[in-house]
């Protein structure tokens, strides 16, 4: 059925939508309150921003889920974004989750702790500090100035004090030299100060500087002048006329000819603790991607404050209050202060899409491009969007182990990475270490496994034709059909099943770049794997 047939048989309910390139993979994921009316509108809108109109030209097929309610659709388009990391919609990256600083109040004598992770355990969590405000700098003004506990100690009987302790940069809790009374008022100071009060942090730095200068302890005052820059940086942070007690979250949709920019700045206590962009390769209207965008952004293990104001107004605040599972104040400020950080946030996004949409541009041409080389020159049955790549490590055959890393759409998916111990190859054999990994991989793949649930579009070897070989045949021995080639790492030879001779793709070209940036990647995931090992066992010994 064609896609004209298609889109008089949609719904007019809402739902989730699959846009799908001719390979079947999914390109864009959209919600909709009409699928019909929604769907319909990216074939026959006449007039296309250039992002859409990219995008509409690559799809093949689409496919859709009814959903009974707009919010099950807001949460459904959420997860499959995360699930299939489609190539035309703003995506988070993953890599780790911002920082927070953790007093555990309700510990007696709790530390001062760095986490990347929010939990609902009664603990005060303050952030999160994304871009230019170091979290390891305020935990190190803390440390240095209040004197907390941080060691491990479980405040056994008969202990004694630490190192720590002798400096003067604890106050020993753990062996009853300070009371329970005394190091909460400690801890309340730090609350304070997180909470945007420096004067009390400021005042006890300078004292220590000047007491450290006259006793002629000149490299301790430095480092206590360090610290006052430091912190002298954090207030600069502060912005004029806004009370000192607010915290929110500014989300500004920005757009040019070349796409548009979510800008999402982080007020806590009056101060600015980040300003990130986020690119967006396909343009549409921005109250539709502002609620897909929030639900996607505090999904991804960042706490909401409870005020959010955003550039354009939305229809679905009930809905992302229910997915988020929290009571939020969403607004668009029109006046005041609010709309001044707001200004500044598209202040910002505007400057970055200036300097990132041509780049982002330049990036995506040259990665389509190179995934369609790759498919031309080396005869390919299909563009490999998703291509696996796998590598041996050991040392004199101890610690065997290997590696899969996966590029999907021309860039790492970290979170496809697995790694694994060589079981049943006991000498010196690469080619069987290669034949045990993907015959494993290809069986759990069988066998339903959630971790290798997908199946590459190419498999790429590390090595020369003798991997390629010993490759070649687990996947007969499978009857599997996919595409597989190896890089030879001396002369970068890309060796295919059933032809004699090496094609040399020409050094340089985004083709040949992607494919080492593969291998290597697979290299680096092995060999850090394989010296983790190595070092337990040298423990072990």
């Amino acid at each position: 059925m064609d896609i004209k047939e298609k889109l008089k048989q949609l719904p007019t309910s809402s739902g989730v939508y699959l846009m799908k390139d001719n390979m079947g993979s999914i390109i864009y994921v959209g919600k909709a309150k009409n699928l019909k009316r929604r769907v319909s509108q990216y074939f026959l809108r006449e007039q296309k921003h250039n992002k859409v109109r990219a995008m509409v030209e690559k799809i093949a097929d689409f496919d859709y889920h009814l959903t009974p309610t707009e919010i099950d659709a807001l949460a459904l388009e959420s997860n499959l974004i995360k699930k299939h990391q489609p190539f035309y919609n703003i995506l988070l990256k993953d890599g780790k989750a911002f920082p927070y600083i953790k007093i555990d109040v309700k510990n007696s004598f709790p530390k001062v702790e760095i986490t990347r992770r929010v939990k609902n355990d009664g603990a005060k969590y303050f952030g999160p500090y994304i871009s230019g405000v170091s979290v390891h700098d305020i935990v190190d003004i803390i440390n240095y100035v209040f004197q907390i506990r941080k060691c491990k100690n479980s405040f056994k009987k008969n202990q004694r004090e630490c190192l720590n302790y002798s400096l003067g940069l604890c106050s020993a809790p753990c062996t009853n030299k300070t009371s329970k009374e005394d190091y909460k008022k400690i801890i309340d100071e730090i609350i304070d100060f997180l909470n945007g009060n420096d004067y009390i942090v400021e005042q006890k730095l300078q004292e220590k500087m000047k007491l450290q200068a006259e006793m002629e302890n000149f490299e301790n005052a430095i480092e206590t002048r360090n610290k006052l820059e430091v912190l002298k940086r954090i207030k600069q942070r502060s912005v004029a006329n806004i009370p000192k007690n607010l915290s929110l979250d500014a989300f500004c949709f920005v757009e040019n000819y070349n796409g548009c920019a979510i800008c999402v700045l982080n007020v806590r206590y009056g101060k600015i603790l980040g300003v990130n962009n986020y690119f967006a390769p396909e343009s549409s209207a921005p109250e539709e991607t502002l609620p897909s965008f929030i639900v996607q952004y505090y999904s991804s293990n960042i706490s909401a404050p409870k005020e959010i104001i955003l550039s354009h107004e939305i229809e679905e605040i009930e809905q992302i209050q229910t997915i988020l599972n929290k009571k939020l104040d969403i607004k668009t400020p029109k006046k005041g202060f609010k709309k001044h950080i707001l200004d500044m946030a598209r202040t910002n996004g505007s400057e970055f899409l200036l300097r990132k949409s041509s780049l982002e541009e330049r990036k995506r041409k040259e990665t389509i491009l190179a995934l369609e080389t790759l498919k031309e020159k080396l005869n390919l049955s299909k563009i490999p969007n998703r291509m696996e790549c796998y590598d041996i490590s050991h040392t004199g055959g101890e610690e065997m182990v290997a590696s899969m890393v996966v590029f999907e759409n021309g860039v790492p998916n970290k979170k496809e990475y697995r790694k694994f111990k060589i079981k049943t190859v006991h000498q010196i054999d690469d080619f069987a270490c290669m034949k045990e990994v993907l015959e494993r991989r290809i069986l759990r793949y069988k066998e339903n496994s959630p971790s290798f649930s997908k199946m590459p579009d190419l498999f790429v070897i590390d090595g020369g034709k003798g991997q390629l070989s010993a490759s070649i045949e687990i996947l007969k021995k499978h009857n599997f059909d996919v595409d597989i080639i190896s890089l030879a790492e001396k002369f970068e030879e890309v060796y295919l099943p059933n032809r004699r001779d090496a094609i040399m793709l020409k050094r340089g070209s985004p083709e040949l770049t992607m494919l080492q940036r593969l291998r290597d990647e697979a290299h680096r995931f092995a060999i850090t794997f394989h010296r983790k090992l190595r070092t337990k066992a040298m423990i072990r010994k």
